[in-house]
């Protein structure tokens, strides 16, 4: 496949929900257009674009993969995106970098859950949508009611410029309303339809929706609304071009009919993209910054410095790192040197691969729009601006939001343990929503992920694809403790028997901080009762027994220690008992001075349609939430609220049943608040029992 120019390229992201036929519709396009010669099948775990062995095995699509074909000398890239709640951030990712959106739905249930959520995506990023109804072939399926179902979700816009011929087991083909026609195909044939008038039975109704359609084009545009008030029609080539315009600019979102199943409807689907989809200079400038940090719009051009966006990355066992970018400017050739602007060094640009599925292959040059593979980069990550040292640029990065699933994980072996770093490593790279990190408190290292089967896909890639099995468990809360009151207590170190002894003894005074403050030391020692050089030894000795509180053996935060006496020997007091003197009173004085547990605190923010937002109330007010206010954000309910950290274990699970799977949630840390006395009991008494057990094991 030879180098096309920019006004021939077309960039497709095939979105929708779960289980309606996205990699299907793929398989159908690449099959009709000649890219493959054979249909391949989910089912059979042949696809082109579900590849992965997870995917094969699940039968369900985890990650964006891309192919492409060639229609009437037309280049049509086309991402295929995963439909499952945990792996829609993928879906974000591809609409992104694509110029349309082909919105799968099932004809038979008509717009589900993720369906509402990538369309958001979609029209946040300005990225024109199209809706495929699929499974025209299925029981149950009704074209009418499938498109009264996506109107009432996504309003007027969505219009047919097309209508089946047939129903259910009979459909075989759709009338084209822009051209009049019919197209009749042949069920599980090579999708190349024969033309045949409109059927009589279907006259009334495509001249219903033909004008329909008409009307909405023309409202875009007041030369082609006086055409159509004179003449009450409009000529093809005016329709076309008010189509194509109403299209980009998202004022329509055209309906199709396929069957995937039957290969039926995707010639008529190819001639619509290549005809009048936007191409990607179509869809205006893109915003970047320039070398001194100032927005600045780059047109796609072919004739400018290039200039790529990486929007993904593969690591392959043998091939190492792929990265796969779109070429926003310029026209790339082999063996280029671009600047990565985010990590700050040159990068050689080896051969240049296009992707089908897992195949690469290997192409002359690349004009702006098109997207690449390359291959063995030094330090090139999802994210990341590749650019001509002329024109230095970086584009922002996609969102993708954060975590709201956190396990602990561990190695199972000695050998696991020793592959785990670089593994997870090269995991992260790949997946911009898995983030790995150790808990500098508990000490345990952190897996988290967009969902629990996000998380469990992840540790099953680990193992196939390096060889490293871990478990997973609950991660422990870092828990902290701190004191209400003020105590005084004295450290005494002192042992002589003979010989040179140890001899400190110190004054100390704790006190309570604000929130946040953590720790401060002070010294008013006077007439000497400590040498200055034995101090620092008693500050050392209180931050190491901070570490372990009395409580329940957890960080001491939020306090002051005041040292203002204190006792020593010429010749026996020394560091070390100044040292242990300070910790032995750090203990005696938090004892007295009425010690609490704190728990971490999110600030959450649950995303719910309307009808659950009492269900969604109910359950934060169970999980000792304090509810901050209710925002709203387009269609949905933003209940902003503090909630403790212990309370969200399992709560994205909670979120997806309460909310028949239409909300999501975001958190982050927000600040430490101490633990209503009957659960931080609970706490201290689970706490001493591990430390028990685990001296007991030693």
């Amino acid at each position: 496949m030879s180098g096309y120019t920019t006004d021939r390229i077309r960039n497709v992201a095939v979105v929708g929900h779960g289980a309606t036929g996205k990699t299907s519709v793929v398989s159908c396009l690449l099959y009709t257009a000649g890219a493959t010669e054979r249909l391949g099948r989910v089912d059979e775990g042949h696809a082109v674009t579900d590849f992965t062995e997870e995917e094969i095995e699940h039968r369900r699509s985890f990650y964006t993969a891309l192919a492409y074909l060639e229609w009437k000398k037309t280049k049509v890239n086309l991402l295929d995106t995963p439909g499952y709640g945990p792996f829609i951030f993928e879906a974000k990712g591809a609409l992104h970098v694509a110029d349309a959106a082909l919105v799968v739905v099932d004809a038979t249930v008509g717009p589900e859950v993720i369906t509402e959520k990538v369309w958001e995506f979609a029209r946040s990023f300005g990225v024109p949508r199209a809706v495929v109804l699929n499974k025209m072939d299925r029981e149950r399926a009704d074209f009418v009611r499938a498109l009264e179902l996506t109107q009432k979700v996504f309003g007027r816009e969505v219009v047919p410029v097309q209508v089946p011929i047939g129903q259910e087991a009979d459909f075989r083909g759709v009338v084209d309303l822009i051209a009049r026609t019919a197209y009749v195909y042949e069920a599980r044939g090579p999708g190349r339809p024969q033309t045949r008038p409109v059927p009589e039975d279907l006259q009334e109704t495509v001249d219903s929706w033909r004008e329909k359609l008409i009307e909405l084009v023309a409202e875009n545009d007041e030369d082609l609304m006086n055409q159509y008030f004179e003449a009450g029609d409009l000529n093809p080539e005016d329709f076309l071009r008010g189509l194509r315009t109403a299209f980009a600019q998202g004022v329509i979102a055209p309906v199709f009919c396929v069957s995937a199943e039957l290969n039926i409807g995707f010639a008529n689907l190819l001639d619509a993209i290549v005809t009048w989809f936007p191409d990607p200079t179509q869809r205006g400038a893109v915003e970047a910054l320039d070398a001194d940090g100032q927005t600045v719009s780059v047109a796609v051009r072919p004739s400018d410095p290039a200039a790529l966006f990486v929007f993904k990355t593969i690591s392959d066992p043998y091939m190492g790192r792929i990265n796969v970018a779109k070429v926003y400017t310029g026209t790339l050739r082999p063996d280029t040197a671009l600047v990565n602007t985010v990590r700050g060094h040159e990068e050689k640009i080896g051969a240049l691969q296009v992707m089908m599925g897992k195949q690469l292959k290997t192409v002359p040059e690349l004009y702006a729009g098109d997207f690449v593979a390359l291959t063995k980069l030094k330090d090139t990550r999802t994210g990341d601006t590749l650019c001509d040292p002329a024109r230095r640029l970086r584009f922002r990065p996609v969102d993708y939001g954060k975590p709201t699933v956190f396990y602990a994980v561990s190695p199972k072996g000695k050998a696991d343990e020793d592959k785990l770093s670089a593994a997870l490593q090269r995991l992260q790279d790949e997946d911009p929503m898995l983030h790995i990190e150790r808990d500098p408190q508990t000490k345990e290292l952190i897996i988290s992920g967009s969902g629990q089967l996000h998380v469990q896909v992840a540790i099953e890639r680990l193992k196939r694809k390096f060889g490293v099995e871990v478990e997973l468990r609950q991660p422990k809360i870092p828990y902290r403790e701190t004191i209400k009151g003020t105590a005084e207590a004295e450290g005494r170190y002192v042992k002589q028997s003979g010989g040179r002894g140890q001899y400190g003894v110190c004054f100390i005074r704790i006190e309570p901080l604000p929130r946040g403050a953590d720790f401060e030391f002070q010294e008013t020692i006077f007439g000497g009762a400590i040498p200055k050089q034995y101090i620092p030894a008693v500050e050392k000795g209180i931050q190491e027994a901070r570490q372990h509180g009395v409580l329940a053996g957890y960080p001491v935060v939020d306090f002051k220690v005041t040292l203002f006496d204190g006792k020593y020997h010429e010749v026996d007091s020394s560091d070390l008992a100044f040292k242990i003197a300070g910790s032995i009173a750090f203990k005696h004085a938090m004892e007295k001075a009425n010690p609490v547990l704190l728990e971490p605190i999110m600030k959450v923010a649950v995303y719910t349609p309307e009808e659950h937002l009492g269900d969604v109330m109910g359950d934060l007010n169970g999980r000792r939430a304090r509810i901050l206010g209710i925002d709203r954000a387009g269609s949905m309910q933003v209940v902003q609220a503090y909630v403790p950290m212990a309370e969200l274990i399992n709560y994205a699970a909670a979120v997806t049943s309460l909310t028949g799977g239409r909300g999501y949630f975001e958190m982050e840390f927000s600040h430490y608040d101490e633990v209503p006395p009957h659960i931080a009991q609970r706490v201290i008494e689970e706490a001493r029992r591990q430390q028990q057990a685990a001296g007991e094991s030693t």
